[in-house]
């Protein structure tokens, strides 16, 4: 019988990002809009693991981006 588990691939470590380095990634965002979509809840999930520490999981950044897509007249054509 063959070991199953060995054939798995290890699970990829979460990336983790402040909201300086979500500005870095996101053209345009700044630390204030960013700010402003977290206390608005419009903006991507965040998590707070202390009362003044705010991260992002970088695959919903990325996630979040591509769902904002807007699709343009020419697109459908």
């Amino acid at each position: 019988m063959t070991n199953v588990t060995a054939l798995r691939k290890p699970a990829a470590q979460p990336v983790w990002l402040s909201p300086a380095q979500v500005c870095e990634r996101v053209p345009g965002m700044t630390p204030a809009i960013l700010a402003d979509l977290r206390e608005d809840r419009r903006g991507p999930a965040y998590y707070k693991p202390s009362l003044r520490t705010v991260v992002y999981l970088e695959s919903e950044i990325d996630a979040w981006v591509a769902a904002t897509r807007v699709q343009t007249r020419g697109e459908g054509q």
